[in-house]
Formats: C-alpha cells, structure tokens, sequence
C-alpha cells in the first residue's frame, strides 16, 4: 500500500500568527518560502563580513535615498515571506514598522551565499523573478563573485551577469554608485 504525502502549504498570515503566538520564536531562523517554513542556514564569520560590508558601502553610497533594509521580511506573495541578507527599498511615507515590504518597494534584493547557493539559485531565484523584484544579487562568498540578475521575466531573470575580484558593479536604481567587488569580500 501506498501513501500519499500530503504538504500543508502556510500563508504569511498564518506564519506570521505562528510567530504571535509564540509557536515560533526569535531563536527558530526561519522564514516562509512558497508556503514551506524552511530552516535558514547558520551564519559563519566570511557570510557576516560579507553583509558588514555590504550594509557600510550601502549606507554610504545610497544614504537617503533608499532605505537599507538588513535580514528584513519581505512579502513576496500570500505564500512567501524571505528574509533576504540585505534589501534596498524605496522610502515611502508609512514606515516600514508599522506595513510590510512588498515587491514594489524593492529596489535592489541581495542574499549572501556561503553555504546557501543552491537555495538562492533554485528556491529564491524563481520566487523574486515571479514576484517582479527588478534586480537581484547573489554574492557569493566561496568564489568571491557577485551574481547580478536583472528583467524578471515568470520565474526567470532575462539578464545574469557575473563581477568578480578587480571589478565594480552598480545597483540599477543607483548607477552612481561603484561597488568594488574586493571591497564586498573585504579584499
């Protein structure tokens, strides 16, 4: 005989509750990706040196012109809810405190891969192409490349570039601002 497995897909709402309620608490890391709640990776030193960079020259270069948003919820969709590294969004008059991030106040969406790049590639990827997320960067920490991916298309991006040691790379929102991938990985 055989058995059916049956998955019990969650809505932000319902995750959220989750957390209310104190079924999950501050030391479950996890976030909510296509109705699954999935166990994020533990962070090691390269992964948070990495984001320490990346949050100074963001904070630097963009100063007021758009929120930097670190390991922030986005909702994505009524199933999804990531938890992305980092997040430039675009400042609005209602604080991102008091009403979630969506898909339209992304600009620029950055998750730091040392040990995740599988997840940010096959999960993630598909998720933020279909969420409409204009430019998303894949910083990986293993071979010290950042993946830029931009024109979501469905579940696709129409454009991947990759920027390696002794290059710069620019947010589409931002082309004034030059990020020294050396400068990322902390050269």
């Amino acid at each position: 005989m055989t058995v059916d497995t049956v998955r019990r897909r969650f809505t932000v709402d319902e995750y959220v509750h989750m957390a209310q309620v104190g079924i999950l608490t501050t030391r479950d890391r996890v976030e909510l990706l296509d109705g699954e709640i999935v166990e994020m990776t533990p962070i090691g030193r390269p992964h948070a040196a990495c984001v320490a960079d990346l949050m100074r020259v963001l904070l630097i270069g963009v100063g007021p012109r758009a929120v930097v948003w670190p390991k922030g919820p986005i909702r994505l969709s009524e199933r999804s809810q990531p938890e992305p590294d980092v997040t430039l969004l675009r400042p609005r008059p209602v604080p991102y405190r008091d009403a979630d991030a969506e898909p339209r106040d992304v600009m620029l969406l950055i998750e730091v891969s040392d040990t995740s790049l599988s997840r940010d590639r096959e999960v993630k990827l598909p998720l933020y192409a279909g969420a409409g997320i204009p430019e998303y960067w894949i910083v990986d920490v293993q071979d010290g490349v950042i993946e830029v991916h931009m024109s979501p298309s469905g579940s696709r991006y129409g454009s991947v570039r990759r920027f390696g040691r002794g290059e710069s790379v620019s947010p589409l929102a931002f082309p004034d601002l030059r990020l020294a991938v050396d400068e990322v990985f902390g050269s």
